[in-house]
């Protein structure tokens, strides 16, 4: 018999719904239960793409010997951490203070009001290398809550104290200065694997936001150094196991220093972040590179993470078959039958694929030889040697399709598609791709067709259904996109949109005692704690986003309360962005802009005409982060009222750009040429 997770619509809960555990979706229900029969409730939270989640599931859920404990001693709660980034946050960082780290799966033991008392990560059926066993926690945990019950509420209240403390950021007196700029560039740079890119020396994560500060740092002081960090990371990445060398699309980190193994699951939200940061790179470099991992990036989405709505899919799973990364490593007799043996040898000697492997007995794909030295090497020019290669990872993907594929968690998330509708529409102006454009133009009239309800903007959608309010990463990630697209195809409707959303925003999340966001509205459940997390993570903090559209709209709009709140914020972080700035790297990019003078480039023109799209190709061949731009087409009636485009006509009927700083504007143009020179200085 299903348990109660069958009514629920997230992949990861559907995939406990048949567990002998009595799981319960969280809601007041099963506190209200635990309070009853006076027994704590055991939170267990996760993801649908965790590998040790699935572990965790088939060693200890699916065991009916400890699932009738789980039932007979606690009410049992299931959470999809992505569908509730709150219950997430606020246990995750009660884990950190009693053990010093955290993880997934997070199982965490409460008391009937919800308070933590007890946590852990993953834990084995029996005892193993130093891990206690998970029944002899339940049995424990449940003792000490029936026996001592006081020392169990004690550490409780402790806890819950110091989760309100930590989400109470009091604003300092005094607004960060712009030395912390190339402070934070520096810290950077000393923490930089000089040999293979990133930071760390045994587990690397991508962390775009930082990479996208030290080229904003590069384009703002020419620093050389920060843009040599900024390439020898993508570059490592980008030839290592991390990226997808034959489907396209990075997989979530990589567990050794060089980039090779990665952890297999892939995320919408790192390719949408990765995408936005190679396309960048690219503006700055030139390097075709560069450019082909955006293509094949998002390739890679349109092809298998694109939703018949135009919704895009939230991630695909480590494991197929029960085996972790099963589905993308190679033998080389696999390579030999599909490519033939001199194709294959060719194609192994610049992928690396060799009779011992390098992943329990496989091979998994990253560039171990420059294409130049394997060309030279098997005698043929390296135009002969591409042609090869791009076709041999065509016939690769297309037999690896018939393999077991990995799960797709195909709930749409508001805030990872915000992401990937900024990077398709991003990509699509920089890369003059009207495909790309038209994608982002589906992503965002789903998202605000589907994924609203009386004009409150929802958190999650799957099978037609659409549920749970939305949080300000939610907000500010769609709005981030919204403003993207607008810049891409013109349209002032998204901008209209992004506007209303903006405003919404800070009613619902803005709290004026701490001048700062909160990460839930003021209509969402009473929780333990109201949630307020400004540092990075693998995502950018909901707030720095929020902070950072309403710095863009203040420019586009005028509105000082944006500006206003915008400043107010920065203080709450000054000592972050001070001390550790590895931490908070969108933000400190919002700071850049805060303290840039931001370049405000009108376009007025017919959208359809050629004379209009060669004004906006000019603006996208720069790297220009500090920069709004908007256009207005005179023969359509304006849905926004900006004085970026306030009296702004076309020169002798012809489409005119007017670039200003600080609403004082350079002569109008309407040669591309002539504005390419007024955005270089």
């Amino acid at each position: 018999m299903p348990n109660r997770l069958i009514h629920e619509t997230s992949p990861y809960l559907l995939q406990h719904a048949h567990n002998p555990v009595d799981w319960h979706p969280w809601g007041d229900e099963p506190f209200k239960i635990a309070q009853k029969r006076d027994v704590p409730v055991l939170l267990s939270v996760g993801y649908s793409a965790c590998h040790w989640c699935h572990v965790m599931e088939r060693e200890s859920f699916e065991n009916e010997e400890i699932a009738a404990q789980m039932n007979e001693l606690f009410v049992c709660v299931k959470v999809d951490r992505e569908e509730r980034p709150d219950i997430d946050s606020i246990y995750m960082a009660a884990l950190q203070q009693l053990t010093g780290q955290g993880g997934w799966p997070m199982t965490v033991i409460l008391t009937p009001d919800g308070e933590p008392f007890f946590g852990g990560t993953y834990f084995p059926p029996d005892e193993r290398s130093g891990m206690p066993a998970f029944p002899l926690i339940l049995r424990a945990m449940s003792d000490a809550y029936r026996n001592n019950k006081e020392e169990a509420q004690k550490i409780a209240t402790q806890l819950v104290e110091g989760l309100r403390a930590n989400a109470t950021h009091t604003a300092g007196e005094q607004p960060p200065t712009s030395d912390i700029l190339d402070d934070a560039a520096n810290a950077i740079a000393d923490r930089v694997d000089d040999a293979f890119g990133g930071v760390g020396a045994e587990i690397k994560f991508p962390q775009p936001m930082v990479w996208e500060y030290m080229l904003r740092h590069h384009v703002r002081t020419g620093d050389s150094g920060a843009l040599n960090a900024v390439e020898l990371t993508l570059d490592r990445m980008a030839e290592g196991g991390i990226y997808d060398q034959i489907g396209g699309g990075f997989h979530r980190y990589s567990t050794d220093r060089t980039w090779l193994v990665p952890h297999f699951e892939k995320m919408l939200y790192d390719n949408a972040l990765l995408t936005k940061l190679y396309l960048h790179a690219y503006q700055v470099t030139g390097k075709a590179e560069y450019r082909r991992i955006v293509e094949e990036t998002l390739e890679y989405v349109r092809r298998e993470m694109t939703s018949p709505e135009g919704g895009f899919y939230s991630a695909q799973d480590a494991d197929s078959e029960g085996e972790e990364g099963k589905f993308f490593v190679w033998q080389p007799n696999e390579i030999t039958e599909i490519l033939g043996d001199e194709r294959a040898r060719i194609v192994s000697r610049v992928y690396g694929v060799a009779d011992e492997g390098n992943f329990e007995g496989k091979s998994i794909l990253h560039k171990a030889e420059s294409a130049d030295k394997v060309a030279n090497e098997f005698g043929m020019s390296r135009d002969d040697l591409d042609v090869i290669v791009d076709e041999s990872k065509r016939l690769l993907l297309e037999a690896r399709n018939q393999r077991v594929e990995p799960l797709c968690d195909d709930k749409i998330l508001t805030e990872w598609n915000g992401l990937m509708l900024h990077a398709f529409a991003e990509a699509g102006a920089v890369l003059s791709d009207q495909r790309y454009v038209e994608i982002a133009r589906a992503n965002a009239s789903f998202l605000l067709g589907s994924v609203r309800r009386e004009g409150r903007l929802l958190r999650t959608y799957r099978d037609g259904e659409a549920k749970l309010n939305a949080y300000l990463a939610d907000y500010a990630a769609l709005i981030d996109g919204l403003i993207a697209l607008h810049e891409a195809d013109r349209d002032p409707t998204w901008l209209t949109e992004a506007v209303a959303l903006a405003k919404q925003m800070v009613a619902l999340f803005w709290d004026d005692a701490a001048e700062q966001f909160y990460d839930t509205g003021s209509d969402h459940e009473r929780l333990v704690v109201r949630p307020r997390d400004v540092t990075d993570n693998a995502l950018p903090s909901g707030v720095a986003m929020a902070v950072d559209v309403m710095l863009r709209l203040a420019v586009v709009t005028d509105d000082r309360e944006f500006e206003s709140k915008a400043a107010k914020s920065f203080r709450s972080v000054k000592y972050l962005m001070a001390h550790h700035p590895m931490a908070v790297g969108h933000w400190i990019c919002a700071l850049d802009f805060h303290f840039s003078r931001p370049k405000e480039i009108a376009v007025v023109g017919r959208r359809d005409r050629a004379d209009t799209r060669r004004l906006i190709e000019k603006v996208f061949k720069r790297y220009l982060p500090n920069r709004v731009l908007v256009s207005f087409d005179p023969t359509v009636a304006e849905l926004l009222e900006s004085p970026l485009t306030a009296e702004r006509q076309m020169l002798g009927g012809a489409a005119t750009a007017f670039v200003c700083e600080n609403y004082v504007c350079k002569l109008p143009t309407s040669s591309p040429e002539e504005l390419a020179l007024q955005l270089a200085t």
